[in-house]
């Protein structure tokens, strides 16, 4: 096999029992993507039909609790890979009560398969997924109208469940939307085209997965790199490096180059792009999301929790944040309540000081006069960290415009949020002490 030109992520998501474990389970079957191994362990595996079919779904619900109840609980990731793409599948929990684990899964995913059961059509729950993808900023949704064998591969009713969704669609900033009919369970249009469905004339599932653009989904425009280490080599092997100092972490967004010019934020140093270095070599351009070493002209004062950007494209900076959040904890999210937030390769003390409402997530309508937010809910809240940070509105940078919060003296992860772009009027706080 070639090599993969690229890496999509995605994840699955949908009402309980709509068949999402068991279109992961086809995927990896029909694709080739299984060691004989996992054959064999699914063989002779007490779940298996009265037809004698395997059953897919175990490939992914590895809970026993899963098995029991033939439901996802918990985010489950696979990896497989075809001549033209890499892929890392997120198999997301339907029930509602796991709204929590299918933001965990979709928050890195750059495309979202919602499944819609033929017989039942759009229902809440598909709304609800449908929100939540918009939410996260996903730039690609396949809507994959499941069990098309049980409603004899009617075109009339794939038709009225397009008509369905496609009617909720303009609540939702997703501009690349696709529809295909498919029968998980006997792999029609997963891998293969049916033979059922003369009517439809678009791609298989993987045909489209295989095809979709994403080279446009990372920020190319605006330079980002959240510095995650200070390279000072000092193992005796690497003498001739004793003055060696490379700038660490992920491009985040933006392309660097050799002479580029370059500014370390919050402290306003300025310097030049000598050397780009990856475990392959020196580079002479990187682009997001490759991991990259940055030599500057300079030795300026960087550290862990910088961020290196392009002088002529700043981001905002301050300590004032509006940000919407999905609340992941028991314990209700109130104001007032102090956390740590961590937001790129920083981590810094922050307090929650207004919740100004709860999103509907089946509707997207607000709902003011929220006193707190429950494990599930998702709404807007303002938040004052104990130093400015440098980020970017989710909305243009899912990397430099996210965060979490951690609860102090526990270090759980108790909200995942997502950052709205500075006010136009206020000015970056960074400004305020460059040198």
């Amino acid at each position: 096999m070639t090599r993969s030109a690229d890496l999509l992520r995605f994840n699955t998501c949908g009402s309980v029992d709509d068949g999402k474990s068991t279109l992961i389970g086809r995927l990896l079957y029909d694709s080739k993507s299984l060691m004989e191994d996992q054959i064999e362990a699914l063989e002779r595996s007490a779940d298996i039909t009265g037809a004698g079919q395997i059953n897919l779904a175990n490939l992914t619900d590895g809970l026993r609790a899963e098995r029991e109840q033939g439901i996802t609980i918990d985010v489950a990731y696979r990896y497989f890979a075809t001549p033209r793409r890499e892929f890392i599948i997120a198999d997301t929990p339907g029930h509602v009560q796991y709204t929590r684990n299918m933001v965990t899964g979709a928050s890195s995913s750059n495309l979202s398969v919602i499944l819609v059961d033929a017989r039942l059509g759009v229902i809440e729950q598909s709304r609800r997924h449908a929100c939540i993808a918009s939410l996260l900023r996903i730039p690609h949704l396949v809507v994959a109208v499941n069990k098309m064998d049980l409603v004899d591969w009617s075109e009339e009713r794939f038709l009225e469940i397009r008509a369905q969704f496609e009617q909720f669609l303009p609540r939702l900033d997703m501009k690349d939307v696709a529809f295909i009919p498919v029968s998980a369970l006997n792999g029609d249009n997963v891998v293969d085209p049916s033979p059922n469905a003369p009517w439809y004339g678009g791609p298989t599932l993987l045909g489209h997965l295989e095809s979709v653009h994403i080279g446009s989904d990372w920020n190319l425009s605006e330079f980002r790199l959240p510095v995650q280490w200070v390279n000072r080599p000092n193992n005796p092997k690497h003498a001739g490096l004793h003055d060696f100092r490379g700038l660490s972490g992920q491009i985040a967004g933006g392309i660097v180059r050799r002479g580029q010019d370059i500014m370390a934020l919050p402290s306003g140093f300025t310097s030049k792009v000598r050397e780009i270095w990856t475990l392959d070599g020196s580079l002479r351009e990187a682009f997001a999301p490759q991991s990259i070493t940055l030599v500057l002209e300079h030795d300026i004062d960087v550290s862990r929790g910088d961020m290196l950007v392009d002088p002529a494209a700043l981001p905002g900076a301050g300590g004032d944040l509006h940000a919407r959040i999905c609340w992941l904890h028991p314990r209700p999210l109130q104001a007032g309540r102090k956390y740590f937030l961590k937001h790129t390769t920083q981590t810094v003390q922050a307090v929650v000081t207004a919740i100004e409402h709860r999103i509907n997530v089946a509707t997207l309508d607000a709902e003011p006069g929220a006193p707190e937010l429950a494990m599930n809910d998702i709404g807007e809240i303002r938040v004052r960290t104990s130093k400015p940070i440098v980020y970017d509105g989710y909305a243009s940078n899912r990397l430099t415009g996210s965060f979490i919060l951690i609860e102090q003296g526990t270090n759980a992860t108790v909200g995942a949020g997502m950052l709205h772009p500075p006010a136009e009027t206020a000015q970056p706080e960074y400004r305020d002490f460059v040198i």
